[in-house]
């Protein structure tokens, strides 16, 4: 199945009905989608690209952008969103794994990606108002185009997602994952025609781009879109919106508002947050301010969603709720299945679950159990009426205001620079971003360096949501007998150091 086509069956009767109304004042249709994005395919193919080519993109969250990743799913192309904060070095990986046909950047990086594309790679640009050499491409595109016919598995979107090692590895998304995800989550969550969605998530991994959007566009909803997360624009929308996605940095600073009341929010019947852990003071804190019960799920860029509180019934706070239908999920050590409460990695299997890591046939292979389950590398427990939680990460993932962060690739970066001797990452309780990145370093004796210029260091090469906020200078770092670091030690030494 295409899944543009299955999107466009069921908003079918809605074609009349407004998809998208703009923090700028902008309106579009869903007989505006169906004209761009056929569009956008039709242009693309006129490009020469062909069914599994790749179109990446770094661009601003904008109307168009998602226009973009829509049209490239109807010709059967495979989309590759690439988070904006990512810097050269990164983009050169991506670029050269990845080997797309077209790349679309902001007007602001096309330098960058002049250094980086090959020449039979097209490279366009295009803004957050929708304009640039992209836009202009389009202008002889037809406005009708069949969607492609390709497979349940065919993959439809490359997402990129760390490694302990550093290289990150392309999880292969299909056209079946998406369509089977977007219409559990409709059904679960209760989506229909009567919702107004306030969309303020970036649009470069699966919950601005997949849950919150293909959610919509299955129940032929409207989405309220904003191009960033501003506290007094979303507490503006409010009264007109009926649900709201996000991450939890977004319910601590819309506490911190004011305007936020039980009357800001009556129009609402729906709550959710996801990407990051969701601390209890702000489960309990919102619900007290509020009225309202915020609905924690799990997921991840290889399955989707995979786990939710329930719509009806009781949402529990520190939890991630029961399995989606649908999707099975198992809690193991080793091969052996953990009783009630005993902590254990999660493996999942269900139609949601992606097809491989990007030419990496042994990764994948490594990542899969001999009957079929994908390791999804967390650590999880149920309690004894079935709700899962998550209770710590295997390789020590860090998420910081919902983005995946992995401490080698920092450690690497803080290594190279002189004067270091070692070093080690580690994620720490943070009020605002669930989780901090801080470094614990150990320098040369006749080093002068400081915090400042580790930070300043790591900010020059790699992402901002990546480079620690605090930097702790140790003599030595512990470690256990067999000389491996200790990082739940460190962890707790600088929790208390930074608290």
């Amino acid at each position: 199945m295409n899944a543009y086509a299955e999107f466009a069956r069921a908003f079918a009767p809605r074609l009349d009905a407004v998809l998208f109304e703009t923090d700028s004042g902008e309106r579009y249709t869903y007989v505006d989608l169906e004209r761009e994005t056929a569009r956008v395919a039709s242009s693309l193919v006129r490009l020469g690209l062909q069914a599994g080519d790749r179109v990446a993109a770094q661009i601003d969250k904008s109307p168009q952008g998602i226009f973009l990743y829509l049209g490239c799913l109807r010709a059967g192309l495979i989309f590759l969103p690439l988070n904006t904060a990512y810097q050269k070095g990164e983009l050169g990986y991506f670029i050269g794994d990845a080997e797309p046909r077209v790349v679309v950047c902001r007007p602001a990086m096309h330098e960058t990606f002049r250094g980086l594309v090959q020449p039979w790679m097209t490279l366009m640009t295009l803004d957050e108002h929708g304009q640039g050499t992209f836009t202009d491409a389009l202008a002889g595109g037809a406005t009708t185009f069949a969607p492609a016919e390709v497979a349940d598995d065919t993959v439809a979107v490359l997402i990129y997602t760390s490694g302990t090692t550093g290289r990150s590895k392309g999880a292969m998304v299909t056209h079946g994952n998406l369509v089977s995800n977007g219409r559990t989550l409709r059904d679960y969550w209760r989506f229909t025609d009567g919702d107004a969605l306030i969309h303020a998530l970036p649009v470069f991994h699966v919950h601005g781009l997949f849950v919150a959007l293909h959610t919509v566009l299955l129940a032929g909803a409207k989405i309220l879109f904003h191009r960033r997360f501003d506290p007094a624009a979303i507490l503006k929308d409010l009264p007109r919106a009926t649900a709201m996605m996000g991450v939890p940095t977004f319910y601590v600073r819309l506490l911190q508002e004011p305007g936020l009341t039980r009357e800001a929010v009556a129009h609402m019947r729906l709550f959710v947050s996801g990407s990051a852990p969701l601390l209890l003071d702000t489960f309990t804190e919102w619900q007290q301010r509020t009225g309202h019960t915020i609905l924690e799920r799990y997921g991840m860029s290889e399955a989707g969603m995979i786990t939710s509180n329930p719509y009806v019934g009781e949402r529990r706070g520190g939890t991630v709720g029961f399995p989606l239908p649908g999707i099975e999920v198992r809690v193991r050590d080793g091969e052996r299945v953990c009783a009630t409460g005993e902590p254990g990695g999660i493996e999942i299997r269900g139609p949601n679950v992606f097809a491989g890591y990007w030419r990496m046939p042994d990764k994948t292979k490594e990542e899969f159990t001999a009957d079929g389950w994908f390791r999804t590398g967390d650590v999880g427990q149920w309690s004894a009426d079935g709700y899962l939680s998550i209770v710590g990460r295997a390789k020590d993932l860090i998420i910081s205001g919902g983005y995946n962060v992995y401490p080698k690739e920092i450690e690497l970066v803080i290594d190279s620079l002189p004067g270091v001797v070692e070093s080690a990452v580690v994620g720490i309780p943070h009020p605002d971003f669930g989780e901090a990145v801080a470094a614990a370093v150990v320098k040369a004796k006749d080093s002068t360096l400081d915090e400042t210029a580790v930070i300043a260091h790591v900010k020059s090469q790699i992402a901002n949501y990546k480079v620690p906020k605090r930097v702790a200078f140790l003599a030595d770092l512990p470690r256990n007998a067999m000389g491996k670091v200790q990082k739940n030690v460190l962890r707790e030494r600088l929790a208390k150091d930074f608290s």
